[in-house]
């Protein structure tokens, strides 16, 4: 038989996985776990599907430890707490594999993860023209126009801003569309667009703060109870009445669950007071929940994360997955531990991702054969 290498078992550590590093599907991770258990002991070691987590989303990085919630005493337990290293190591390469496919399989997703609205940064007419009705489907309700309208300004260069909260702490975001409102009940039937908008994603402050913001005004501004981790680029508008598509580059995972869509600049002065106004019809922000298989918990005053980890709801992912109706649950299909230590599993999953290798179930003779298999 050909002699070959197994580049894990000869090459230096850095160098391999410098090599396993350029997996670009989580799925990937889990293949390579599945090759032999030297393969399964050098990616779980080195935390390979941690490090290509944290590499694509830097927020990650602020995670101080993970907790499991156990749903028979209804409480999280760290993990590790209690488990050898090797078994840390384990849990930590089950919970970020999942989490990185979880991202993953949402870019496909069309959900709106809009849970309510916060506050906006003015209102002309509260609560006629309040921030609550961007998140009405219709034009007209109960026999008046549905729009937010921000107070009138000189200054065509005056932003303003809106605040929401999504339906979960913890978001994957695609998209963000909005609709400007034409007024059409005034001479020319205006649209009061903004310039631009910019989108920022984030947490609030402190818990007092969160549970402060439910109880403000909603037409008065509360930017300033945000620590925002994410802004995107600048996206221009345009003065027309339709849903207004704004794709993000890349999928952006919101920690703490509040979007602020920043309006950049005025397009459209009301012929009666000749003042700048921004009006929204609409606004629905595209994406997928991650609960409640995984939610995040701020901790003060570090501001770093505890992640949390629901493994039954991972697992009812993974029958959403092999039911075919994953598109349509709560939740994106995910990856487990299990897909990785049930050999059923495992075949599930790599006849579902068309794998480049066949599994082989293991046992205590397997080893030296499966490192002597020719695949790289």
């Amino acid at each position: 038989m050909e002699t070959r290498i197994n580049f894990v078992e000869w090459l230096a550590n850095d160098v391999s996985l410098n090599i396993m590093m350029r997996l670009n599907d989580p799925a990937d991770v889990v293949r390579a776990g599945s090759v032999s258990r030297l393969w399964r002991q050098f990616v779980v070691s080195n935390g390979v599907s941690k490090q290509l987590c944290v590499g694509r989303f830097q927020q990650l990085s602020r995670i101080a430890r993970i907790t499991e919630l156990d749903l028979s005493a209804a409480e999280a337990k760290d993990v590790g707490s209690s488990n050898s290293e090797w078994e840390t190591l384990k849990r930590d390469h089950e919970v970020y594999a999942s989490l990185l496919q979880a991202i993953k399989t949402s870019m496909s997703c069309r959900n709106d993860c809009i849970g309510y609205a916060v506050s906006a940064s003015s209102t002309d007419n509260y609560p006629d023209e309040s921030i609550v009705n961007t998140l009405i489907p219709v034009d007209i309700y109960l026999n008046r126009p549905s729009y937010w309208s921000s107070k009138g300004h000189s200054d065509p260069n005056a932003p303003e801003t809106l605040i929401y909260k999504l339906k979960a702490d913890l978001c994957v975001i695609t998209q963000v569309c909005m609709q400007p409102f034409e007024a059409y009940f005034q001479p020319g039937k205006p649209i009061y667009s903004a310039k631009s908008v910019r989108f920022r994603l984030g947490y609030p402050k402190s818990s007092k703060d969160d549970s402060d913001i439910l109880k403000m005004p909603q037409q008065q501004p509360a930017d300033d109870k945000f620590i925002w981790t994410y802004t995107s680029e600048e996206f221009p508008m345009t003065q027309v009445k339709c849903f207004q598509r704004f794709d993000l580059p890349e999928p952006v995972l919101c920690i703490g669950g509040y979007m602020q869509i920043q309006l950049l600049g005025r397009v459209q002065r009301q012929e009666m007071d000749d003042l700048f106004y921004i009006c929204v019809s609409h606004v629905k922000v595209v994406g997928r929940p991650l609960s409640p298989a995984f939610d995040v918990e701020v901790l003060e005053p570090s501001q770093e994360f505890v992640l949390k980890y629901n493994r039954d709801g991972v697992r009812s992912m993974l029958q959403s997955l092999s039911n075919g109706d994953h598109q349509d649950s709560n939740m994106p299909p995910t990856l487990s531990e299990e897909l990785v230590v049930d050999a059923g599993l495992v075949e599930f999953f790599l006849q579902n991702h068309q794998p480049a290798i066949e599994h082989m179930d293991w046992d205590d003779d397997d080893d030296d054969e499966m490192d002597e298999v020719g695949i790289f």
